[in-house]
């Protein structure tokens, strides 16, 4: 039997997903811990989403609130959840993701016995195309100071995370430029201030391998957008000297890797740029 509501919105972004989308919607309808809301971002979908937000909030217990703006990308879809938000913790849920009936549960739980943090996340299960893939050691989620893991790759899953809604009024939204890697973005400026709560339970289902997907579009020349959000760090003057030093140093690193490559396919101008952020930022 459900416990009583949470004090929690979820935010669903979406664009042209709407099979998988109902599927996301029903894990957050069968929650042990009913959500108090859910709000579906549609990020200009020519598909029948739509109609599937109107079925499935004629059956739905919880207010299923849909909006929709014409296409800006998942960071702006995810802004516009935030600002519309009614409830102080907020979940994210990525529309080709769904989640274990009691992730809310645990994650609410946890949250409420550690008032002194403003974020947390799960673990999760791999899914490519429909079979489970292993993740290497480097992929596994972290708990407390993740900086230095944050700034190698993206260490968080978005589908994961659970957040105190004043976390935004600290450290700003997600990067609306970024039209992929703004969950990067986001975790290195969050980490750099606030330790992560880890719920050391996969609760998450992680769906991936299709050419829809941002992080498949984004896949050949992905690190520019890495190396545009360390760029924008270690300039915001937030960082302290030790962390300063680190992001330059991972700055330094990704601007060469991607610098070189680019030579190798042909890519002269740009590659010489990057190479050229790796020389200024050689500590």
């Amino acid at each position: 039997m459900n416990e009583s509501p949470g004090p929690v919105s979820v935010i669903i972004p979406t664009w042209n997903r709407a099979p998988y989308l109902e599927r996301a919607i029903h894990s957050v309808l069968r929650q042990t811990l009913p959500c108090q809301e859910i709000l579906v971002i549609d990020d200009g979908s020519t598909d029948q989403t739509p109609g599937l937000i109107e079925e499935l909030s004629a059956q739905s217990a919880v207010p299923l609130r849909y909006f929709f703006q014409e296409n800006q990308g998942p960071a702006a879809a995810r802004n516009l959840g935030v600002r519309h938000a009614r409830f102080p913790l907020i979940a994210f849920l990525d529309s080709d993701d769904h989640w274990h009936k009691d992730k809310l549960s645990h994650q609410y739980t946890a949250m409420a016995a550690e008032p002194g943090y403003l974020i947390s996340h799960t673990r999760e299960r791999w899914l490519r195309r429909g079979v489970h893939l292993n993740q290497k050691k480097k992929h596994i989620p972290r708990h407390g100071d993740i900086f230095v893991h944050c700034l190698q790759l993206c260490a968080v899953g978005m589908s994961t995370v659970m957040v105190r809604r004043e976390l935004f009024s600290r450290i700003g939204t997600f990067n609306e430029e970024l039209r992929c890697c703004e969950d990067y973005d986001f975790w290195l400026r969050v980490s750099a201030k606030h330790p992560f709560l880890l719920i050391d339970t996969p609760l998450t289902v992680k769906e991936g391998g299709r050419s829809d997907q941002v992080s498949v579009q984004y896949q050949v020349g992905m690190d520019r957008f890495r190396i545009q959000a360390l760029m924008a760090l270690v300039n915001s003057g937030q960082l302290t000297p030790e962390q300063q030093l680190l992001a330059r140093l991972e700055l330094h690193r990704k601007s060469l890797i991607y610098g070189q490559g680019c030579l190798r396919h042909g890519r002269v101008e740009e590659g010489q740029q990057f190479l050229e952020y790796a020389r200024r930022y050689q500590s």
